[in-house]
């Protein structure tokens, strides 16, 4: 039988801080937080391996490798009073980790049924601070803006300007420009009149093809 908290610990120290994930808050999160809730019942074994599991479901979703997510959230560095839109969250694992750090957090899928499994399993480990709502991910929730911080779970051909206007001045956006292992993880910072740009590192998750431009029709 599996030992996931030995197992946490592992990803901890072996995957996470040998990587340059050195904040402890997001340490802590993730070592806390039971990754083998949020996958298929064949995909316990494998949960805490670093490498993107597909999740079930029409959406084609993935929940993201361990150290590419830590990465995103320490560049992220959300506080305590933060609000955050996690943006593709699959079955809610990037959602329970990002609520141990934030004031609340509003994630946002696009099936019906992957928002239930993901509500389910939040609360059924308690997490009191974080809901999935069901909406197109180029959307975001507007309804519930402003937000402080905003992660996107997976790479994107470019970030849809509705999610910068849901984001408050001064805050954080975080995405992963680009397709295959050659995208970016870049963070944007909101200006009064202008989006900064900081390209972080480079890194790989699965495509988010709501978010890629579709291409234009020619003859």
């Amino acid at each position: 039988m599996i030992d996931f908290v030995q197992a946490r610990k592992s990803m901890v120290e072996g995957q996470l801080m040998t990587s340059g994930v050195l904040e402890p808050r997001v340490l802590g999160a993730m070592g806390a937080v039971p990754r083998e809730e949020f996958v298929d019942e064949t995909q316990k074994s494998i949960a805490y391996l670093d490498v993107a599991h597909r999740l079930a479901g029409p959406a084609g979703r993935f929940m993201a490798a361990p150290v590419v997510l830590g990465k995103m959230i320490e560049l992220a560095e959300i506080g305590d009073d933060d609000i955050v839109l996690d943006v593709a969250c699959g079955t809610g694992y990037s959602t329970a980790v990002i609520a141990r750090l934030a004031n609340s957090v509003v994630a946002v899928e696009t099936d019906e049924a992957m928002v239930a499994r993901a509500n389910q399993i939040l609360a059924r480990l308690d997490v009191g601070n974080a809901a999935v709502i069901k909406a197109p991910l180029k959307k975001g929730a507007p309804a519930e803006a402003q937000f402080d911080v905003i992660i996107i779970e997976g790479a994107v051909g470019a970030v849809p300007q509705a999610l910068f206007d849901q984001l408050r001045v001064g805050g954080r956006l975080v995405a992963l420009l680009g397709d295959g292992a050659s995208a970016t993880a870049v963070l944007h910072v909101k200006g009064e009149e202008e989006i900064a740009r900081v390209e972080a590192f480079n890194a790989s998750l699965p495509p988010l093809r709501e978010l890629f431009p579709k291409p234009a029709f020619t003859l």
